[in-house]
């Protein structure tokens, strides 16, 4: 089995202090529907941002009577609400990591965006806090390569959240299996090889804040609803063809196939959503009238402008920089109105984690 090629067995103790930071991560080509411990029902595939990060350190020490697993402190304060999370996250870890069990852990963290923003951070966090973990078992695995450490590092990541497997490098990360990409895996994501055309040098992500509020439908909840879902099939049957779209726009900078595609997904994303029992709706009115506004500013001006959405209301506005002045102008002028407390947050492509 794969998982048993991520197993290090090796029994150790000692203390040690690391600290990485890793990116936010935005899909262009969705996935929504899992099976077995977080495995993806479609491949995906996704721009690494490089502003909106989290910052964790971890202290490691050995366990001593009555020690707690770990500590855990965002923004310097205790938050008892994310330790299910992180219990959940080092359980699932133990397997693969059993020595980690005979230590404490004292997580610290914090985010570059203000974590009421609306912004999924669980990704950034959780390959942040895997990364910590990886650099933990390599002080006693020395023959480790990079690549071997960062592509355990994507494997336990996943394990925390979904979307963090493809948090760890950049600026392009695939996850799931697909004859698009022929190292692609179910069980960690990769920077595949392909060349970007040069349009998509220093690619803008605007990140308009519709809503600042928690997720009202969680992610498990969300994911667990494609199971009979009747659109199922057609769904991930779509995710494979458009992630050869996207290769294809990706290598070759058509950027109306890019844009089509894009878009596409975004609201494949969201009809599954609305199609599911329960349904649920998590665009609100201003998210319409961002993606009504954005779509009629490209038809009159030919920028290529175009919009994606996460399971939640925020859009984000993707361009090259290039056009970068008229497609800010345009936000300050028409979308600001749209976004709770005129909030919205600039990024753009990165390269991935960083150790600190």
């Amino acid at each position: 089995m794969i998982e048993d090629s991520f197993v290090f067995s090796k029994n150790f103790e000692g203390e040690f202090r690391t600290a990485w930071q890793s990116p936010s991560n935005i899909a262009l080509v969705k996935y929504w529907g899992k099976y077995g411990q977080q495995l993806p029902k479609n491949p995906s595939i996704s721009f690494t941002l490089s502003q909106c990060v989290t910052k964790t350190e971890v202290r490691f020490r050995p366990r001593k009577a009555n020690d707690t697993a770990f500590d855990f402190l965002f923004d310097q304060q205790e938050k008892a609400d994310f330790h299910p999370k992180i219990k959940q996250f080092l359980d699932r870890v133990y397997p693969y990591l059993p020595s980690l069990e005979n230590h404490h852990l004292f997580i610290a963290t914090e985010n570059s965006f203000p974590h009421s923003s609306g912004i999924a951070s669980s990704a950034s966090a959780m390959a942040a806090l895997a990364l910590c973990v990886v650099a933990f078992e390599k002080m006693h695995h020395p023959q480790w390569s990079t690549a071997d450490s960062l592509k355990k590092a994507s494997f336990l990541a996943r394990l925390g959240s979904g979307s963090a497997a493809r948090s760890i490098a950049g600026p392009l990360m695939v996850w799931g299996e697909s004859t698009a990409y022929s190292k692609s895996s179910d069980h960690y994501a990769i920077a595949p090889l392909t060349v970007l055309h040069s349009v998509f040098d220093d690619y803008q992500d605007s990140i308009l804040i519709v809503d600042k509020g928690q997720k009202k439908v969680s992610s498990t909840l969300g994911h667990g609803l494609m199971e009979g879902h009747p659109f199922a099939p057609q769904r991930f049957e779509q995710a494979n063809q458009n992630l050869n779209h996207i290769k294809t726009a990706l290598a070759t900078g058509d950027l109306d196939l890019f844009i089509d595609t894009t878009e596409a997904e975004a609201l494949s994303l969201h009809a599954m959503m609305m199609t599911s029992n329960p349904r649920f709706v998590l665009m609100q009115p201003q998210t319409l009238a961002i993606i009504h506004k954005t779509v009629a500013f490209r038809n009159e001006t030919h920028l290529p402008l175009c919009f994606t959405l996460d399971a939640g209301a925020n859009v984000h506005l993707l361009y090259p920089k290039a056009q970068q002045q008229p497609i800010t102008d345009f936000i300050q002028s028409d979308l600001v109105a749209h976004c709770q407390e005129g909030q919205y947050i600039s990024d753009q492509l990165g390269m991935g984690a960083q150790k600190l």
